[in-house]
């Protein structure tokens, strides 16, 4: 195991050894570190011209010995000592400050951050001796500003602190905060996350989606953060001191998880998570969790692992704790070369086979339309923007009991139903998978086969949410996908759903522009002049 960290450079053998003796010794577990320790410390510090830091377990055991520049260290990765949100990590750290400055920035920052045991310095005089020693902890339930809590200065002979007892305390504190906040609920708490360079209108509008599609996942929102910057960093998207920033107060409100709006490529997720002790995801990742959780069939499930892996597949290159915790069960936390490469085959492997799979769901989707246009049946299938209304107007048209809910994907699984025209023509109606705006590519491709079932329709129900300030710009992302997939050319009926939350003017307005049906889907009265217009269209 590596004893020492820090650039050792410049330094003699024997002092090489004085640092190699301070990570054998050992700490009463009660103490935050002994007088003796403390003198040799800063003899040796004062020597060197360098901070030196120890973190301590709670046994009092040394676990690393850290030399630093005359300004500060730079504590290491600590893999077998992680933080949970109801519990520390089980270090403590004590180390020299040379020049009598007080607890600095970068030590506050890193208590907060890695959610230490306790942060220590020890000042030294100018003969090198010890003068006081600096105490911070945690505080839960502070300011977000100031999320730990700096104790009176004490001597190194005023350490035998009772640490083991102030520690269980804390973490005491931290979950019953944790269970008061989430009592009775098993959800995960984020805070969500844009970086962009984008209208602050558009900036805005796009983080009520992204608001939307966290509730939707089952996810309770910490909080929300927008960052206009003018170029967006390649590596953190926000500056690395800001990550910092936004990882104690991710952590100050109970956040377990950040969520970005934007698409974050493999290498940014591996830069963010090398600075923060958490969970991180992006949009994209977001919407196939929902979508894992609502697939229902067997092809839509298909559909689902299909685009995870897809996704999953070039993050799967490194060694890395945070792919770690994006694979979930393939592999495990620090997974080795070897095991990593077995990884990758295996999810490759997969893929074929799912492929393989959905063209044979293709297959008998093609017998089906087959025997439908055999007997004849026009097809009339709703679309729309997630969330519109359109598995509510399958329901009150056809007098059935689709899944209805008001979240985005409530609806993955397409369903069909007859309907039956006052003239006595019957017809098929679908509720597919509701669109949404620069949905991931890999789900785009996945679900093909569930939205190829357009191809067959006679005609389209467009079903808008009136009612949704951003309804426009959901409209052109609905009418952009249908471009792509060369479905523009089917007639198709707009109409516009929730009138009973929209303003008057704007339902006039639209109705005129578009030719459209203003209806509310839960009020079946309102349903006559679009039965109508889909019959008109349907017969000749």
């Amino acid at each position: 195991m590596k004893k020492l960290f820090g650039n050792l450079k410049g330094l003699k053998p024997n002092q090489i050894h004085r640092l190699e003796n301070l990570y054998r010794r050992r700490v009463p577990p009660d103490f935050l570190a002994t007088p003796e320790l403390a003198r040799d410390l800063a003899g040796l510090s004062h020597e060197i011209h360098r901070q030196i830091g120890l973190l301590i377990n709670r046994s009092g055991k040394i676990a690393f010995v850290i030399v630093g520049t005359f300004h500060d260290i730079l504590i290491p990765e600590t893999p077998d000592y992680r933080s949970t949100p109801d519990r520390l990590n089980g270090l403590r750290c004590f180390h020299t400050h040379l020049d009598g400055e007080a607890l600095t920035r970068d030590d506050l920052t890193d208590l907060s951050l890695l959610r230490l045991d306790m942060m220590a310095a020890m000042t030294l005089n100018k003969d090198g001796e010890p003068v006081r020693v600096l105490i911070a902890h945690i505080l839960p339930g502070g300011p977000s500003d100031k999320p730990y809590e700096i104790l009176p200065p004490i001597s190194i002979h005023q350490m035998d602190m009772k640490c083991l007892e102030l520690i269980s305390a804390l973490e005491a504190e931290l979950s019953f905060s944790g269970v008061s906040r989430n009592a009775g609920v098993q959800k995960e708490k984020a805070l969500l996350i844009s970086v962009t360079s984008a209208l602050r209108s558009a900036a805005a509008d796009s983080m009520e989606e992204l608001k939307d599609l966290a509730r939707s996942g089952g996810v309770e929102i910490a909080g929300t953060l927008i960052q206009h910057r003018t170029q967006i960093d390649p590596r953190y998207l926000m500056g690395a001191g800001k990550i910092k920033e936004l990882a104690i107060m991710a952590l100050q409100k109970g956040a377990t998880l950040l969520i970005f709006d934007q698409e974050l490529s493999p290498s940014q997720i591996r830069s963010i998570t090398d600075q923060v002790e958490m969970k991180v995801i992006d949009r994209s990742q977001l919407i196939l969790d929902i979508f894992a959780q609502r697939a229902q069939t067997r092809e839509g499930k298909l559909q689902v692992e299909l685009a995870q892996l897809k996704y999953l597949l070039p993050r799967l290159v490194v060694k890395n704790t945070a792919m770690s915790r994006l694979t979930g069960g393939i592999g495990g936390r620090g997974p080795g070369e070897t095991k990593l490469e077995n990884n990758r085959r295996r999810v490759r492997d997969r893929i074929v086979h799912l492929e393989a799979s959905l063209d044979q769901v293709r297959k008998q989707r093609k017998q089906q339309k087959a025997k439908r246009q055999k007997k004849s049946l026009p097809v009339i299938s709703i679309i729309g923007y997630t969330n519109a209304g359109k598995s509510t107007l399958l329901n009150a048209l056809t007098h059935s009991s689709v899944l209805a809910e008001s979240r985005l994907f409530a609806t993955l699984d397409p369903s069909s139903r007859r309907l039956r025209f006052p003239r006595d023509v019957e017809v098929i109606i679908t509720d597919t998978v509701g669109f949404i705006r620069d949905l991931p590519n890999d789900l785009q491709v996945a679900f093909r086969a569930t939205l190829e079932e357009l191809e067959a329709a006679d005609l389209l129900l467009h079903v808008m949410d009136i009612g949704n300030p951003r309804f426009h710009e959901q409209m052109d992302a609905v009418n952009k996908i249908l471009g792509e997939l060369n479905l523009n050319e089917i007639p198709m009926i707009y109409v516009l759903n929730k009138i009973d939350l929209a303003d008057r003017h704007i339902v006039d307005l639209y109705r005129e522009k578009l030719d459209a049906v203003p209806i509310s889907a839960l009020d079946r009265s309102t349903l006559g002049p679009l039965v109508e217009r889909m019959q008109a269209a349907i017969i000749p």
